[in-house]
């Protein structure tokens, strides 16, 4: 796949990654604070305590979404493919959006769970279009010729 494709693709994943990190951590504000607020708890368990955890799991999966955010952001800064470690991270990334979607198809509907499938195949489309990292030579240039004896 061209430059000319991946790139914007890895800009357009990124900023969708962005957006869904703030709208995970508002989410889990507004359902912490309603826990709060109405005392409710789950088979006697203290609400403060519902809804700090609740504060805790919005802000870790947000930062999470941001991280993976700025490592499709960086592959196409840098339009290079992302590293080992990046790649693992965006591969977990994609398998979470594919179950929450499907999770969400009976929850929520089928506009959630379209909006998550998009999600999905851009950070799929990200990864298939840079390949992996060593499939391109460090100086840029192509070597058809075998390798001097």
């Amino acid at each position: 796949m061209s430059t000319v494709v991946r790139r914007p693709v890895a800009f357009v994943a990124a900023i969708v990654l962005f957006v869904e990190a703030v709208g995970v951590v508002l989410v889990n504000g507004v359902l912490a604070t309603v826990v709060k607020n109405q005392d409710m708890s789950l088979a006697g368990t203290d609400p403060e305590v519902v809804s700090d955890g609740t504060w805790v799991m919005g802000g870790v999966f947000g930062l999470y979404l941001a991280l993976c955010g700025l490592l499709l952001l960086l592959a196409g800064v840098r339009d290079r493919a992302p590293g080992r470690l990046a790649r693992i991270v965006l591969i977990v990334c994609a398998v979470v959006h594919g179950v929450l979607g499907a999770l969400t198809v009976g929850l929520v509907g089928w506009a959630a769970f379209a909006v998550l499938m998009v999600v999905l195949g851009l950070i799929v489309l990200t990864l298939v279009a840079y390949g992996a990292p060593s499939d391109e030579p460090a100086d840029g240039a192509g070597t058809d010729a075998p390798a001097p004896a």
